[in-house]
């Protein structure tokens, strides 16, 4: 969880489409400054989510496999990652859709498409938004 006044730096990032993934990853890390993991799926992430120990985990949603609030869900089960802020990633953005995902424990949904210039400040926004719920003041 989201420390008070902590910093974001490590972002997992699961998604199955290689040209969003190569898009996300050059904007979080080259533009963004953070550490990425990449998983191309949802058994991938799962993988390597102890080695990595992500502070942050952005899920597509629509995977073949595992989907992403599957993926979530299984994550949730790990020790010491029930409480980890996971964002979801999708187009299907219809307001009962977004009430949907955040009912199934996503701190937020990002719209794709999406800018990737904007994309590192909207996982700031989130993560310091999760901060402040998490301390208030």
């Amino acid at each position: 969880m989201a420390d008070a006044g902590s910093e974001l730096e490590k972002i997992m990032l699961v998604e199955d489409e290689e040209d969003i993934r190569a898009v996300a990853e050059l904007a979080l890390e080259a533009v963004g400054g953070f550490t990425l993991k990449t998983c191309a799926s949802g058994q991938s992430a799962l993988e390597t989510l102890e080695s990595f120990q992500p502070q942050l985990i952005v899920l597509d949603v629509m995977m073949p496999g595992m989907d992403g609030p599957t993926t979530l869900k299984a994550i949730r089960q790990r020790p010491g990652f029930a409480r980890t802020p996971a964002v979801f990633m999708t187009a299907k953005v219809q307001p009962d859709e977004v009430s949907g995902y955040l009912s199934q424990g996503a701190a937020a949904v990002i719209p794709k498409p999406f800018d990737p210039m904007a994309l590192p400040d909207r996982i700031r926004e989130i993560w310091d938004s999760l901060d402040a719920k998490a301390h208030p003041q």
